[in-house]
């Protein structure tokens, strides 16, 4: 039996643990404060929230954790959930997508924790203890792009299992060819930054281009985006880990707008993808004027070298390390 505690803020780290469960041979048992996604393939645990109620009291233990505060009965509530799961199914393995907080908590009931990594700065005292503790980080990433500045003993015991998303193994379906230049403006359920005025004010900057919008002001919402990523000549999108690798699986021509998040995580995995040399990355939303030059740019990026980055086994590759460290055996 493995643990795997999925984060309730956006939805990256649900869809990357439905990923990995559904390759895995060991039984995967979920732990979210949010409801278990469509397929996932084994038992679900739903924790209480530990946000709400009264204000919060030295929520980060003097700079020493991410999220402790004393005395609040939706924190309390939820760790005794997560150490009665613990206690009581006492998994092989726990893996932490994330929390330094819930692997500390398994660590200490002798249960080997994975930690899935994440870009940005993660220096701080309570990511060192997350990351020091942990008997492997999981990075979603490939190696031929490590995150710089860590210390060399987090380097020697990561994964990299390189970029996955729910559309690895489908086969992308052909462009539309009726001579219409189409972007398709992208953004998450994590929020953003962009501004309602901005996006028509890059439309009506490229009239040659049909721009169409998932997310975001004034865009509508699919729990599927594959057939519009696919359907685009470029697609613009923020720096999460998942939008970017639903774009490098459907081998899309990219930019890449990293929006502020904790620890400078979407700027960095922007400054890896600009040094790999695999999309159209900029710190900031175009001025106008700019787009046109800026989507002529990243259509003619080939699409082709996001296999570098997503090689499009990485769920599998994540599943195969952590049931081998569950001592759950593969066959072939």
């Amino acid at each position: 039996m493995i643990g795997y505690y999925v984060h309730h803020q956006g939805l990256g780290h649900l869809h990357r643990a439905l990923c990995i469960a559904g390759q895995a041979r060991s039984t995967v048992t979920g732990l979210s404060s949010l409801a278990p996604p469509a397929g996932w393939p084994g038992p679900w645990v739903r924790l209480p929230l530990d946000t709400g109620g009264p204000a919060a009291v030295d929520a980060r233990a003097h700079g020493r954790l991410h999220w402790a505060p004393l005395h609040h009965p939706g924190y309390a509530e939820r760790m005794a959930a997560v150490a009665g799961w613990l206690g009581r199914v006492r998994p092989a393995l726990l893996v932490s997508d994330v929390s330094v907080e819930v692997a500390c908590l398994a660590r200490l009931m002798g249960i080997p924790v994975v930690v899935v990594a994440m870009r940005g700065g993660r220096l701080d005292p309570a990511h060192r203890l997350g990351h020091d503790l942990a008997l492997r980080l999981l990075a979603p990433w490939p190696a031929s792009v490590p995150e710089p500045g860590w210390p060399a003993h987090w380097y020697e015991k990561t994964v990299y299992a390189g970029a996955f998303s729910r559309a690895d193994g489908r086969v992308p379906p052909p462009a539309p060819d009726d001579g219409t230049r189409r972007v398709l403006l992208m953004l998450g359920a994590g929020g953003n930054g962009v501004t309602a005025d901005q996006v028509h004010a890059a439309r009506d900057a490229t009239p040659l281009w049909q721009w169409d919008l998932l997310g975001g002001p004034g865009g509508s919402w699919s729990g599927d985006p594959w057939p519009r990523i696919c359907a685009a000549d470029v697609v613009v999108t923020h720096g999460g880990q998942n939008a970017v690798a639903e774009c490098a699986a459907a081998r899309r021509p990219t930019v890449v707008l990293p929006q502020d998040r904790p620890y400078d995580e979407q700027h960095a995995t922007g400054r890896a993808l600009r040094h790999a040399g695999l999309a159209l990355v900029r710190e900031r939303w175009p001025e106008p004027a700019q787009w046109p030059a800026v989507l002529d740019e990243a259509a003619a990026l080939d699409g082709a070298a996001w296999a570098r980055w997503a090689p499009g086994d990485g769920a599998r590759r994540a599943a195969r390390a952590l049931d081998a460290m569950a001592g759950t055996p593969w066959e072939g």
